[in-house]
């Protein structure tokens, strides 16, 4: 196993929709998915809410953006994606290499 650290950026789509979850919880669940991963949190940015520009969903058009650096293993990226696959706060999660 290469244990050499990459540093990538995560971006999630979060779905609070009809939860009393705030976006404040929901990423620091995702910051909590990614420590479990042996990653180490660099940064946090939220970039608020946005609408999509294909709407699948009539009742869901728009939701809010974080984008998390941090650094992690070469496996970091598909351990993270399975392990948030099932979150029903995460609508979606695109990782890019720095």
């Amino acid at each position: 196993m290469n244990t050499s650290k990459r540093n990538y950026r995560a971006t999630f789509i979060l779905d609070n929709r009809g939860k009393e979850d705030t976006t404040d919880t929901i990423i620091e669940t995702v910051k909590a998915e990614i420590t479990s991963i042996q990653g180490e949190v660099k940064s946090v940015e939220s970039l608020g809410k946005r609408d999509f520009s294909r709407v699948t969903d009539p009742k869901f058009t728009a939701a809010s953006y974080v984008q998390i650096e941090f650094s992690g293993t070469p496996e970091s990226p598909a351990a993270l994606k399975e392990r948030l696959r099932l979150n029903q706060n995460v609508y979606r999660t695109f990782v890019e290499i720095l």
